[in-house]
């Protein structure tokens, strides 16, 4: 069985690169200025590399055989944008203040959507401290985070990020997130993350160059539907369901938003969503852990409950429905998706 793990691993001895690359024969990885390493391919399409000596810090790209030179999939952090280099980020080396936290219950939840770009003149991770308090004060108990993954540019809404496991550069580093959400729950407020799965952002997103991750079986209003069930599927599977572990496990937040939903196509035996709330809910144990749908169709069955009324899947969906209807009482217009 093929162990998948994205982006690179640190060791006592160095770091070892890793790439899905599976329509690739030959790539290399290229360490700051210094000539690029060929990488070993394995048959089921990933190309690996261990370098010692490296250290988290370092930045790093890799040479596909064409002459483009691509960060990674699995990017922690880009400090120079979607295109530049990839840096190696140990975040196991973050100090935890609040180990007992262990979230709220869902009845608690007075839910604050916040975007870290606007919320603060600075528009970083460490500006939205300074307000905690006042959040606190005005009664909110969890803080929903617009997208922070990787997108072009400075200012974005975050819905066409292009590297999801990297929160973006202009927020600050991924350090600086952690202690976000451990100043939140410090005062008692739980941070939830919006994600998006349902879509790749156009600029930026060179996963398509080398791996199957668009499938021609579905359409999406963004063009090709992601492969959740086709040739390749199981990689890209885990690729988006280990980032939604990854955020819950490593930056220890209380939740997820996942947008769109109803634009998630799978003809899979297990459909996407519902392995990845299984697998969430696993990798979260006993903590409070919150899922959230946006979902046009206003599916039931993705909020099934069990005996004692805990939820199995996700535990509620945004209510588009009255935003709608208000958009049509305030506007007149009667047409499109709002």
């Amino acid at each position: 069985m093929t162990y998948y793990a994205f982006g690179p691993v640190v060791h006592e001895d160095g770091v070892e690169f890793r790439l899905w690359a599976p329509l690739k024969d030959r790539v290399l990885v290229r360490l700051g200025g210094r000539e690029p390493e060929p990488m070993e391919r394995s048959s089921d399409g990933w190309h690996r590399r261990r370098i010692s000596g490296t250290e988290p810090g370092c930045r790093y790209t890799f040479l596909l055989a064409n002459g483009c030179e691509v960060p990674d999939l699995g990017s922690r952090y880009q400090p120079q944008d979607v295109h530049g280099p990839s840096e190696v980020i140990d975040l196991t080396r973050y100090h935890w203040k609040t180990d007992a936290w262990s979230g709220r219950p869902w009845e608690e939840k007075v839910v604050y959507e916040l975007h870290i770009g606007s919320f603060t003149s600075a528009g970083t991770f460490q500006a939205v401290l300074g307000r905690l308090d006042h959040l606190a004060r005005l009664g909110v108990t969890a803080l929903q985070i617009m997208p922070v993954s990787d997108f072009p540019g400075r200012y974005n809404w975050g819905y066409d990020g292009v590297l999801p496991y990297a929160p973006d550069s202009s927020y600050g580093r991924p350090e600086d997130f952690m202690a976000l959400v451990d100043a939140a729950h410090e005062r008692g407020i739980s941070v939830f993350l919006d994600v998006v799965y349902n879509h790749f952002g156009p600029d930026g997103n060179y996963l398509p160059t080398y791996a199957p991750l668009f499938t021609e079986d579905h359409k999406t209003p963004w063009g090709n539907g992601i492969n959740y069930d086709g040739d390749g599927s199981t990689a890209v599977r885990e690729f988006v369901i280990q980032n939604a572990i990854y955020w819950i496990k490593e930056f220890r937040l209380d939740g997820l938003r996942l947008d769109a939903v109803h634009a998630i196509k799978d003809d899979s035996q297990e459909h996407l969503l519902q392995e990845l709330a299984r697998r969430v809910r696993s990798a979260a144990g006993p903590r409070h852990v919150h899922l959230i749908v946006e979902n046009e169709n206003n599916d039931s069955d993705l909020l099934r409950r069990d005996e004692t009324g805990r939820a199995t899947r996700f535990t509620a969906q945004w209510n588009d429905d009255v935003h709608h209807l208000l958009h049509v009482a305030a506007t007149g217009e009667t047409f499109g998706y709002y």
